[in-house]
């Protein structure tokens, strides 16, 4: 990037000579090349790529034919002004805006020491390496992206429409919210929406990030780009086309692909910060190396070699990301997550999951068994989809307990947020709260009083069970751990994260429980949405880089104050839209490949900034104790590029492991 403004800027100050004698000349060959060479902002960006590559090595040509024919020295500078006429335009700007003296003011130099030594065969080269250097850094964008989107853009262009009990082919931009489509073994669901009839097995990894394909039978969700593995059902259509989940990830993907990382932008401070040292060590070696000498010290900046790796490796960690269902929103969290040293966790849906279980069965008598009490339990709950009634059923079949069959229309009845009554023979059993037992006029005993006291201290929910009008016990209902959390918190251990902490607007025991048995070295509890921010202010001040992982409402003022926010796909829709990385698979199964990618993406960029360092070295050297000129540097400079580029492109994906 610098010999390029040093071509452009010496071009101008050499081409501004010639007009002098022969104004006419130089405008009506810049007008004609400029038809051709590809400025226009019409043509495509391939295209015009390509063409400057073209001229380029047409005007490095002309260049070393200069050295013989002086003629030709006309010619090349009045391409070289046409070819860098945009960034003329570009340089122009910056200089007349920010008035600083930095690395374009190097530039400038460095192009009139490169106009005044002759050295128009290294100007030249260098347009070659810079054009192609642009078309790679565009290739690989356009290829990674492609990579990205293509993730979840396999669907046909026709669906199987059921219109009046009939199926038609349609093309599916003719679909809308409502349809009911048929699907088919082998084939792409095409929109988001719920299986109406009929089951599948569908493999929603790249989407989820779920290892298995996971089975959809009637009433459950499947998303679009998903691929049915067996199976045909009906789907109805609830979002189709932008709307879909697909959809909405492309375009995060796309957004997130062009972000700045601050490497990026460091790079770009450094190569101004180096400018005045440079100008003023060229400057004091010029009566010992010469012309030629200080113009190779001019020349050994690298930040701008910088802006064209460290994309390429932010987005194929990206990619990476995506494949484990990890969606990434702000290229800038992953860096960020390098740095990260505490990791703050909410507790209610985030380190528990939606599904509680029985955890503790108490009867009231001996006559009455802990097996019967959740057998009856179960028999009455066995219909209904609320949580506390699927972790009955759920206990009563891992218990191996054989459900009588009842007949749930005649037999049961409901009182919706109460309870409900079944009748199991003659006996009628009675499940519900304890506003339900008491309003059936039946006494509870002070024994499992003291027990329902005792649970709910710890915030669990305490479900009553009487039969024929008299309380036989109560099961207590625990929120669930989730199974992976344990061994992702001692795997954070191991990564580096030295402060885990749980917060919670749960009361103090609960919350406390919950941080001992995970080993979380502290905890908050009863705490307030805006406490969790001030929580989250106070450890920055600390000197802290805090990761903030929630999943409700009451999440959202905490994930705007985090240096990271993450969420769990599932969770409330502004705490998805607020967070910076969400885990697509509504778990945190992926939480260690999250910092693991971010560690990798960190070690990549170090040993690409030393691998351009390096260079920089060299030419130092070469300028002071080998007589290395603006050539040299040009040859040594882009060659470690070109490295850096293809061990860039290929380490991201090599030396990431978990």
């Amino acid at each position: 990037m610098m010999l390029i403004k040093s071509a452009i800027i010496g071009s101008m100050v050499a081409g501004y000579k010639i007009r002098q004698k022969n104004k006419k000349l130089i405008k009506s060959g810049l007008q004609r090349l400029q038809e051709k060479l590809p400025c226009s902002k019409t043509q495509d960006i391939k295209e015009r790529e390509d063409r400057n590559i073209q001229w380029s090595v047409v005007t490095s040509g002309i260049s070393g034919l200069g050295l013989v024919f002086p003629v030709f020295r006309l010619i090349n500078l009045i391409l070289l002004v046409a070819l860098c006429t945009p960034v003329i335009d570009s340089a122009w700007k910056k200089i007349k805006n920010e008035k600083q003296v930095g690395h374009d003011f190097l530039v400038s130099i460095l192009a009139i020491i490169g106009i005044l030594s002759a050295q128009f065969v290294a100007l030249s080269i260098a347009l070659i390496f810079y054009y192609s250097g642009r078309k790679l850094l565009l290739k690989t964008q356009n290829h990674t992206k492609l990579l990205l989107t293509e993730l979840f853009h396999k669907q046909s262009d026709t669906v199987w429409l059921i219109q009046d009990g009939v199926e038609l082919q349609v093309e599916l931009k003719q679909i809308h919210v409502g349809d009911q489509i048929i699907v088919h073994t082998g084939e792409v669901i095409p929109v988001d929406g719920r299986v109406v009839t009929g089951i599948i097995i569908v493999d929603q990894h790249q989407l989820t990030g779920e290892s298995q394909p996971a089975d959809k039978v009637a009433g459950d969700l499947v998303f679009a780009s998903s691929q049915i593995m067996h199976g045909t059902a009906t789907i109805k259509v609830e979002k189709t086309g932008a709307d879909t989940t697909a959809a909405k990830i492309t375009d995060i993907l796309a957004s997130t692909a062009d972000h700045k990382l601050a490497m990026l932008s460091q790079g770009e401070i450094w190569a101004d910060r180096v400018a005045l040292p440079l100008l003023g060590l060229s400057a004091v070696m010029l009566p010992f190396l010469g012309i030629i000498g200080a113009s190779a010290i001019l020349n050994c900046t690298f930040g701008n070699r910088l802006q064209l790796t460290a994309p390429l490796s932010v987005l194929n960690h990206l990619k990476l990301a995506t494949e484990k269902g990890i969606m990434i929103k702000d290229g800038r969290a992953i860096e960020t997550l390098s740095q990260v040293d505490t990791v703050i966790f909410d507790k209610t849906g985030t380190l528990t999951t939606d599904q509680p279980y029985v955890s503790a069965m108490i009867t009231c008598n001996q006559n009455y068994s802990e097996e019967q009490l959740l057998m009856e339990a179960a028999v009455a709950e066995l219909k209904l989809s609320h949580p506390i009634a699927k972790a009955i059923v759920v206990k009563a079949q891992e218990s191996g307990i054989e459900l009588p069959e009842i007949d749930y229309e005649s037999d049961v009845t409901f009182e919706i947020g109460l309870g409900v009554q079944a009748l199991i023979g003659k006996r009628l059993i009675q499940v519900g709260s304890q506003r339900f037992i008491e309003a059936q006029g039946i006494s509870i005993p002070e024994k499992v009083q003291q027990a329902a006291e005792a649970a709910y201290q710890q915030c669990h929910s305490i479900v009553f069970v009487a039969a024929d009008s008299e309380l036989k016990g109560i099961l207590q209902i625990a929120p669930t751990i989730r199974p992976e959390i344990k061994a992702n918190l001692q795997k954070l251990r191991q990564q580096g994260i030295q402060h885990l902490t749980v917060i919670s607007g749960d009361r103090r025991e609960p919350t406390r429980n919950i941080a001992e048995s995970l080993g979380i070295d502290e905890f908050f509890a009863e705490v307030l949405p805006e406490q969790k921010a001030d929580i989250i202010r106070e450890l920055q001040k600390q000197g802290r880089t805090v990761c903030f992982i929630g999943d409700g409402i009451n999440d959202t003022i905490a994930m705007k104050c985090a240096d990271v926010s993450v969420s769990i796909d599932g969770s409330s829709r502004i705490a998805c839209d607020l967070a910076q990385i969400i885990f697509m698979d509504g778990s945190l199964y992926h939480l260690n490949d999250l910092f693991a990618l971010a560690f990798s993406l960190e070690k990549n960029m170090e040993d690409t900034v030393a691998m351009l360092y390096t260079p920089t070295l060299i030419n130092l050297f070469g300028a002071f104790f080998l007589g290395f000129g603006l050539m040299t540097t040009v040859i040594i400079n882009n060659v470690s590029l070109l490295l850096a580029y293809q061990r860039t492109k290929q380490d991201s994906l090599e030396k990431f492991s978990y």
